[in-house]
């Protein structure tokens, strides 16, 4: 990829927010059912019924392990779409590597924030509208396709433990040298 025409760069923090925006957005939709369904769950309690106890404390569980599970794979988002930036800035788009990254719109959000910030946004956003990927696609393929993904080992590891990952250029710096030239 050509330095001479990186854009400007915005500041990590944007691109953390840009790549996880949706996800965030969902922490505090869990966040407040929970408070939602432990209102609920102490109604019933004090009520003493116990199936209505069960129900909404069941409910208070679900929604607070979400939160987590939402903050996990933000951060497992934010290590693609840093990987996914060194691997476009050294090679350019590639439909084999975009391809990678078509299963969940977190994913191709993370592919999307990566390739904007480089200037070639437009290529990928072609190469998903070939492959009939729509902007509503939210449910990632592997959901429908397996639907044991819960006790496998790819679901946990691919979305919520990726390794944190170090990149391996300064895109503000080289932005700002690109700017200057």
């Amino acid at each position: 990829m050509n330095t001479h025409r990186l854009p400007k760069q915005p500041s990590i923090i944007v691109s953390f927010w840009n790549v996880g925006y949706l996800l965030y957005y969902s922490t505090i939709v869990f966040m407040l059912e929970t408070l939602f369904y432990w209102s609920k769950f102490k109604e019933a309690y004090t009520s003493e019924s116990v199936i209505f106890s069960l129900f909404w404390f069941g409910s208070v569980l679900f929604a607070f392990s979400h939160i987590f599970m939402v903050v996990f794979d933000g951060w497992s988002r934010f290590q693609n779409y840093k990987r996914i930036k060194d691997y476009l800035f050294m090679h350019g788009f590639t439909p084999k590597i975009a391809r990678l990254y078509k299963g969940s719109k977190c994913q191709r959000t993370a592919f999307l924030v990566a390739a904007r910030e480089l200037g070639i946004e437009d290529q990928v956003i072609r190469y998903y509208r070939r492959l009939g990927i729509k902007w509503y696609h939210f449910v990632p393929h592997f959901m429908i396709k397996d639907p044991w993904f819960l006790f496998k080992k790819y679901f946990w590891s691919r979305t919520f433990m990726e390794k944190h990952y170090e990149p391996k250029f300064n895109y503000r710096e080289l932005s700002t040298a690109s700017l200057s030239i």
